[in-house]
């Protein structure tokens, strides 16, 4: 019997992090520093493509975050935004609204609880990598048709959930391509993509989002923004 069954059985459990704090020094705070300042543009970037608010992003990435350390088993578990629940919260949203999203998260929460509880989790082991390639090959695809509207800025009152109903709304708008918008959007993934291989250390995305914000104050580029957009990012905790 290992160690973490013998608590189990003695009905004790401790989260690893209270292990993981008597070890934990400097470098981790800055690596955790770099991760956390990474995680907060890309929760905003994920809040938005889900068709809710920046805010909403950096919310959930916090609280999440937060949770996964506190109750985490697992020195190496990581908790942060992911860009493959983007498409099935899209749906839901536009099905249900937030009530429905909010239901149906505390419904997966009790599902994998009961997976857990049974050990079903480890049948995950025995599905096929075919499959699961194949799952995030189109989610990427996915996502990457719902960023072609801010992509090349095109005016388009909406953004469908439905892929085929996207792309033949993006097709009809093709004309209204805001070429500073695009402009801007390809610097910007160059820097995201040239960055690491000259400075691997260095996160691109944030270097990007600096850059591309001081060009846009700099210059007084006429594209839309978060300020523009939602009004900005509210100060303080959220109301319940």
């Amino acid at each position: 019997m290992t160690g973490g069954e013998r608590n189990f059985a003695i009905g004790w459990w401790q989260p690893k992090l209270v292990a993981c704090l008597k070890n934990y020094g400097r470098p981790d705070l800055i690596a955790d520093l770099i991760a956390g300042l990474v995680a907060l543009p890309l929760a905003m970037a994920f809040g938005i493509a889900s068709g809710v608010t920046p805010q909403s992003g950096i919310y959930t990435a916090i609280l999440g975050g937060f949770l996964v350390s506190a109750l985490g088993g697992s020195k190496i578990q990581i908790g942060g935004p992911t860009g493959a629940f983007v498409v099935i919260v899209a749906s839901i949203l536009a099905l249900h609204g937030l009530s429905g999203l909010l239901m149906v998260t505390m419904m997966a929460g009790v599902i994998l609880l009961l997976l857990g509880l049974i050990g079903l989790g480890t049948a995950v082991r025995y599905i096929p990598r075919p499959i699961i390639i194949g799952f995030t090959n189109g989610i990427a695809l996915l996502i990457a048709s719902t960023q072609i509207k801010d992509f090349l800025g095109l005016r388009m009152p909406e953004n469908p959930s439905e892929f085929f109903a996207r792309l033949q709304a993006l097709a009809s708008h093709i004309r209204t391509v805001d070429w500073i918008a695009t402009g801007l959007a390809i610097a910007s993934l160059a820097l995201i993509l040239a960055i690491p291989k000259w400075a691997p250390r260095i996160p691109g995305s944030i270097i990007a989002l600096a850059a591309g914000t001081l060009c846009v104050v700099v210059f007084k580029l006429p594209v839309e923004t978060i300020g523009s957009k939602f009004g900005g990012i509210p100060q303080g905790f959220p109301a319940f």
